[in-house]
């Protein structure tokens, strides 16, 4: 992730206080200078270059007497080099993301109301100023990460009206839920979960993972490759010859009631299951669960209702 020095604000603004204390600076008369000005978060923004991107955004979209104004407001603000990695992830040009339609909503989404500081940043969901929550994490080794993509590259960048966090991903809201999301990978031009969707379809578990954003599971979805392990293991040729009861039970043990991404893991945890009794244990340090290894271009896939991570064997409670 790439570091970068933030605006000359930070040196002017003890200076700026030092003034305010004092009420006045001695210019060899008696007439006293007013103090400068503290900049608000948007001056602050379009004052330093690595946010042009962003303030063109927040100007197209109309919001720049918004957050101008009183607030205050706490802006997760990403860099030009995260707005370039979001658009090639997303296939998209500055100027279709500049006419998107929910370009407003796009950049409400980085904005919580109030001041929130570094210092009191707790993992969890957020309601931003869309209403549209996002979900902090704290990674093992203290950095702040959102929604399991995004994560905080410099912290505390005070303006008037607040305080500003820096990005090095744009962080977006999810539109589908679990269930919408894994069929949607089963019917994609290279599928993939084609057939954990046969096995929640068989076991009548489809409709359990259609909530919005007041549910939260964390999905362990194995891959087409790991459940034709199984079958192999199992001696069967597909998911319809799986008994249904232990199918119900295996699925079952893949599901954490909790909305864990892959930073809110701990080395040696123990994640309780949707399986009353069953818990799953977390090795980190071989990014495995159970015997069960994470897939680690396929972490962190938000949907509404939780996150799905990818596995590369099917978990059976022992």
């Amino acid at each position: 992730m790439k570091k970068f020095m933030i605006s000359n604000f930070s040196r002017i603004i003890p200076m700026t206080a030092l003034a305010a204390t004092f009420g006045f600076y001695s210019c060899g008369d008696d007439d006293p200078t007013p103090p400068i000005p503290e900049p608000n978060i948007v001056e602050v923004a379009a004052a330093n270059a690595s946010f042009t991107t962003l303030v063109t955004a927040v100007q197209t979209a109309g919001l720049v007497t918004t957050l101008s104004g009183t607030g205050p407001f706490t802006v997760f603000a990403p860099t030009n080099e995260a707005f370039g990695r979001f658009l090639t992830d997303n296939n998209l040009t500055a100027n279709q993301l500049l006419a998107a339609d929910n370009l407003d909503d796009i950049l409400t989404y980085h904005v919580l109301a109030g001041e929130v500081p570094a210092s009191v940043v707790t993992a969890g969901k957020k309601t931003t100023v869309a209403t549209t929550p996002f979900y902090v994490s704290v990674a093992p080794n203290n950095d702040i990460w959102i929604n399991g993509n995004s994560k905080i590259i410099q912290t505390d960048v005070n303006a008037s009206n607040g305080v500003i966090h820096v990005l090095d991903y744009v962080i977006t809201a999810p539109t589908q839920n679990i269930a919408e999301i894994a069929v949607a990978a089963s019917t994609a031009a290279a599928p993939q979960f084609t057939q954990l969707v046969a096995a929640l379809t068989r076991a009548n578990l489809v409709s359990a993972f259609t909530g919005g954003f007041d549910d939260n599971f964390t999905v362990f979805a194995p891959t087409d490759a790991a459940f034709a392990d199984l079958y192999v293991a199992l001696g069967v040729s597909g998911i319809n010859e799986v008994d249904l009861e232990t199918l119900t039970a295996v699925l079952q043990y893949h599901v954490v009631p909790a909305r864990a991404f892959s930073q809110d893991l701990r080395q040696g945890a123990s994640l309780p299951t949707l399986l009353t009794g069953s818990n799953l244990t977390v090795d980190l340090a071989n990014l495995q669960i159970n015997d069960s290894g994470l897939v680690p271009t396929a972490l962190n896939i938000h949907g509404t209702n939780g996150v799905i991570h990818a596995i590369d064997k099917v978990l059976l409670p022992g």
